[in-house]
């Protein structure tokens, strides 16, 4: 009888080890049909990412009072606030108001980054 049980074990075993590979064999041939979908068309950019957008007075103190883009207005933002050290040292997604932008961020003295997209916005037409 001893042997019997240990035969079922090891069927059972084998068993396991069969479906497991049906298993992985499948995963990969997903894996193929992903990496054929990235491979097609190119990605083309929204239209109205491109649109040049006025920045009101307070914002226009900061990155220009020329109309021009919203990524191009992140840009600038984010390269006056790395020229003065506006960014948090400890806590890295925080941005320290200084005068000039705290109108921009409705005079709050610290603001997450998510956070300031969402003023910036405000301040754009």
């Amino acid at each position: 009888m001893a042997a019997k049980k240990g035969g079922k074990k090891a069927a059972k075993k084998g068993g396991a080890k069969k479906g497991g590979a049906k298993k992985s064999a499948a995963k990969k041939g997903g894996a193929k049909k992903a990496a054929k979908k990235k491979g097609g068309a190119k990605r083309v950019p929204n239209p109205a990412f491109m649109r040049p957008m006025q920045p009101d007075p307070a914002l226009s103190a900061v990155v220009g009072a020329n109309p021009m883009p919203r990524t191009e207005i992140t840009k600038k933002l984010w390269g006056y606030i790395k020229r003065n050290g506006l960014q948090d040292q400890k806590e890295r997604r925080m941005i320290n108001a200084d005068d000039k932008l705290k109108p921009v961020f409705g005079g709050k003295g610290k603001v997450s980054m998510f956070e300031m997209t969402k003023l910036v916005n405000k301040h754009i037409k």
